[in-house]
């Protein structure tokens, strides 16, 4: 799967990129029309530990499934939002094999 990826007001190490592509890649099993993909990664300006946000857009044909999480590091929020994605596919699978 295509996935773009998008950094603001910092620079993205390659394990990161990795990381974000192989789960991004474990997506496609739940819904085999899947175009590409958007991550936006974001570190937000508060005193608060849990400062980073992953900002994550799948397309689809005829929709767009949109996650955003907000977590103490990347790889947690990455995470959480492809856990999300996960069961945001496979609702929106059930409902077209229904219709």
């Amino acid at each position: 799967m295509k996935v773009n990826m998008q950094s603001v007001n910092f620079t993205v190490d390659r394990k990161l990129v990795d990381f974000i592509q192989r789960k991004m890649d474990k997506l496609e099993t739940y819904h085999d029309k899947i175009i590409d993909a958007d991550v936006y990664l974001k570190v937000e300006n508060t005193s608060e530990k849990e400062n980073k946000i992953a900002d994550v857009r799948v397309n689809i044909p005829g929709d767009d499934v949109m996650v955003k999480k907000q977590c103490r590091t990347f790889e947690e929020a990455v995470d959480e939002a492809t856990s999300t994605l996960q069961r945001a596919l496979l609702k929106r699978k059930e409902k077209v094999r229904t219709h």
